[in-house]
């Protein structure tokens, strides 16, 4: 089996990538888990005649999944370029303003 070095960047990089993964994919199953408890709970509490296909049996299932698809998009489309771009620009600046800081105070 192939030693990573823990310090490369690209090693470093997929870890972290991993670990978002990860964590969306909890968020996916507690989303899932959640959802079908409420379902079945508000199933089996309807009176007679109504009908489930009201907007209150929805509204958790709608508004998590709001927040569960924007945990998509910051997982998934990161590795678009947009997101890395951004990262990578927002690190250097900070960088840079680091370095500035250190040489004015040298």
């Amino acid at each position: 089996m192939e030693r990573f070095d823990e310090n490369d960047i690209q090693y470093q990089k997929a870890k972290r990538y991993v670990e978002k993964l990860r964590g969306f994919y909890a968020h996916l199953f507690v989303y899932i888990a959640i959802n079908v408890m409420i379902v079945f709970y508000n199933y089996s509490h309807l009176k007679p005649g109504e009908s489930y296909f009201e907007f209150k049996n929805f509204f958790t299932l709608t508004f998590w999944g709001i927040g569960l698809l924007a945990h998509a998009a910051t997982v998934f489309l990161s590795k678009s370029g947009y997101l890395h771009n951004w990262e990578e620009k927002k690190n250097s600046g900070t960088d840079e303003k680091r370095e500035e800081r250190f040489v004015e105070k040298a």
